[in-house]
Parts: structure tokens; sequence; C-alpha cells
């Protein structure tokens, strides 16, 4: 029986790699992310939240004004969301020459089922496919908040990253990959699989009372019990493997649109 062919992987150290994520500037995620860019390229810029705007999606700031803050040559904060920072690195830090690949993340927390229309890492991704850069959203599974297996991500995303680059795909999808919450030797491999869908009876509203005695309130998810449906991201990573989902912009459903054409056109 012939041999598996090697896999193909791009050779990034001339291309423009823009960074950025929606836990923040500082957040541990964006130094594991630098770490694992500047080992791709030499040219790694980063323009990312001033703070954490994490669940903000694809929202953008339109009633009130954009602080840039430089940090160093190629390192910019901004106070605003993460499409806001993909617009202003694409359109003003970097007007002069665009990136060739962005990479969200690595965010503090994975991005699959649901998780994929609120968060900020995948808009950010989003805002770049919509204006023609290839882009890769990265996220970090985790159990315990105390624990988070960083070094998963940073052994393993720069070969995921290399090889989605060499197979490539159309400028209407994005990348998103999600990391098991496992140590690095223990990644059991790399599965391609669909968008999967929780529970939504997960969703949590605390109620708790301040010191005035009012309600306030925080949005949060339970842990819920049972098996992931088969061939998803939600099974992939539980399995302990590296979950790749190609997520497309266009949210059309083609069997719905054929129905109500028939309806309403026919």
């Amino acid at each position: 029986m012939a041999s598996k062919p090697a896999p193909k992987r791009a050779d990034l150290r001339r291309k423009r790699i823009l960074l950025t994520n929606d836990d923040g500037i500082n957040a541990p995620g964006m130094k594991v992310l630098q770490r694992i860019a500047r080992n791709l390229s030499d040219d790694v810029w980063v323009v990312a939240p001033e703070a954490e705007h994490s669940g903000a999606s694809h929202s953008l700031t339109l009633t009130a004004p954009l602080r840039l803050r430089k940090i160093s040559a190629r390192k910019f904060a901004v106070e605003g969301t993460p499409t806001d920072c993909v617009m202003m690195a694409l359109n003003h830090v970097m007007a002069d020459k665009r990136p060739d690949l962005l990479l969200s993340g690595v965010n503090r927390g994975a991005n699959m089922g649901e998780d994929v229309t609120y968060s900020g890492t995948i808009a950010a991704a989003m805002e770049g496919t919509l204006v023609g850069v290839p882009s890769i959203a990265l996220s970090q599974s985790f159990a315990n908040r105390k624990v988070m297996h960083w070094p998963t991500a940073e052994q393993h995303a720069g070969d995921i990253i290399r090889r989605l680059v060499a197979v490539g795909w159309s400028r209407e999808v994005l990348m998103n990959v999600n990391f098991p919450d496992v140590l690095p030797g223990e990644v059991k491999g790399v599965e391609v699989v669909r968008q999967g869908r929780r529970d939504i009876s997960a969703l949590n509203i605390e109620q708790r009372i301040d010191a005035r005695e009012r309600a306030y309130y925080w949005i949060g998810f339970r842990p819920v019990q049972g098996t992931p449906k088969a061939g998803t991201d939600l099974s992939a990573t539980e399995d302990g493997c590296i979950a790749i989902t190609p997520l497309h912009m266009d949210l059309t459903e083609n069997k719905a649109l054929k129905k109500l054409k028939a309806s309403f056109e026919g």
C-alpha cells in the first residue's frame, strides 16, 4: 500500500501577518499568538482592543470616537471592538500594505457551536474575510479556569496555520480552529468538522445584590452532561483532537430559500 504523501506547509517567512483578539492587548492568549506568529514570519503586526470585548460579536463603534495607542512600531491598542481593530488596521495602521494573513486569538476558551455567533474572536476573522484577507480564528478550550493549557495552542498552531495556508480556501470562508483542553503531547490528532450545537438550556442568568441592595445579573453557562454529536467541533475537542471548521460568510439557507421562492414567486 502506497504511503500517504506528507502534507504541504506554506512558507510564511515573507508574509505580512496581522494579529488581533477580543480578550485585549495584554491578554495571555495574545502573548501566545505573538510567539506563534513570530515563529512564522518577521513581519508581524498587532492591532488589538485596549480592553476585553468577549461576546462583542461583529459589533463596531459608531457613537464614540476611536482612540489609537501606539505601543511600538508594529503594535497598537484600540479603544474599541475587535471589528474596530481590524478596520483600523487595514484602513489606517497598515494602509500602505495590507496583511497577507489575519490571525485572531488565541482566545481564552473555545469558540464552538453557537459561540461563533457571539464571539469577538470569530468576528475579527469575519471582518478580515469580508475585505479579502485570509483569516483564521484560534481558541484554546478549558474546563477549569485555573488550568489553561496555553502550550497546547502554542505548540500546535504554527503547523496548523502553515498547512491551512498551503491548502487555501475561498474568499467567503474563514477558518475556525479550536485546541482541546489537554497537554500538548496528549493531542490525538486533527479533525476537520462541522459546527456543532449545544443544549441552549446551558444558559444561566445569576442574580446578585449590590451594596445598595439593588439587583444585578451575570450571564453564564452551566456545564451540560451528554455526548456531543459526532463529526462536530464539540465532539472533536472532547475527544482530545484539534478541531478545524470552515465557516462561510453567506448565512443563506438554500432549502428554505427554494421553498419560499416557490410560495411567494410561484
